[in-house]
């Protein structure tokens, strides 16, 4: 079990290092690390580049924590609860890769995107579909796509808690989606602080500084 976590560990964060923000921003002209937030996910895509590059982005960075979990969890079709556990792992892994890319000096996005496409491959409908209306609600009635995101992270556990307590796995399953959680919020610190402050910027509204 201990070489599959690894295995998991690796391929998870290899997978999530690649940097689709970065890749679209060369091929835009941009280093988008020197653009907006600097951050590579999706919002900074969009906001920088425009929506088609903001939603390749977006696609991009699902898909590389998506097939990963619908792969293992293929793998262990036998085993459901064991599938979900290392689908949670190397899920998270990736949200690692995404955050900390090793060829890119550790400088990535926010892990919003591959955390919404490891609920897609683990979470039951319902806590998805649930997830989806909150997040386009607090979006479309405050346009703080951070404070979206920050609900978005508590998904995951919630799950856990909902659908999957009779599991030998559930301690194990709830630690480690709830890592999802503190990774979020650890990379939101900054949009933290500016949410409480008044001054974290608005979807849809030009920064003062450009």
């Amino acid at each position: 079990m201990i070489l599959k976590l690894i295995a998991c560990i690796v391929i998870g964060y290899l997978l999530g290092s690649f940097s689709t923000g970065y890749v679209v921003g060369k091929m835009n002209h941009i280093n988008i690390h020197e653009e907006g937030s600097g951050n590579s996910g999706a919002t900074n895509a969009l906001r920088t580049m425009g929506i088609k590059a903001g939603l390749f982005t977006f696609l991009g960075d699902l898909l590389k924590g998506l097939l990963p979990v619908i792969v293992v969890r293929i793998l262990f079709h036998k085993q459901p609860d064991m599938g979900v556990y290392f689908g949670l792992v190397i899920g998270l892994a990736a949200v690692l890769g995404h955050n900390f890319p090793f060829w890119l000096n550790f400088k990535g996005g926010k892990g919003i995107a591959v955390t919404s496409a490891v609920i897609l491959g683990i979470a039951d409908w319902r806590v998805t579909l649930v997830g989806l209306i909150l997040f386009i609600l607090i979006v479309a009635s405050t346009r703080y796509v951070s404070l979206g995101s920050l609900m978005v992270a508590w998904l995951l556990p919630v799950n856990m808690l909902l659908f999957c307590r009779d599991s030998e796995y559930f301690l194990h399953m709830l630690i480690v989606s709830l890592l999802f959680t503190l990774l979020a919020y650890v990379r939101h610190a900054s949009n933290i602080k500016r949410l409480l402050n008044g001054t974290e910027r608005k979807f849809g509204v030009k920064s003062k500084n450009k």
